[in-house]
C-alpha cells in the first residue's frame, strides 16, 4: 500500500529546471516579438526624428 501511494501521490521534490526553462524561453520569445513590433511601428518616426537634426550639422 505504501508503494502505491508513492507512486500516485504528487511528489514535493519533482525536478522543474526543463519548466523554467521553457518559461524562460518564451518570456525572451514574447520580449523580442515587442521589440521588433516596436521597431517595425516606429521605425520611420526614429529615422525621420534623427535625420532632420543631422541635416543641420552637415558642412
Amino acid at each position: 500500500m505504501l508503494l502505491l501511494y508513492k507512486l500516485l501521490a504528487p511528489r514535493e521534490d519533482r525536478d522543474e529546471r526543463g519548466a523554467t526553462a521553457v518559461e524562460y524561453g518564451l518570456m525572451v520569445a514574447m520580449i523580442a516579438i515587442v521589440i521588433v513590433g516596436g521597431v517595425s511601428f516606429f521605425g520611420k518616426s526614429i529615422v525621420n526624428l534623427y535625420s532632420i537634426p543631422s541635416g543641420v550639422f552637415k558642412p
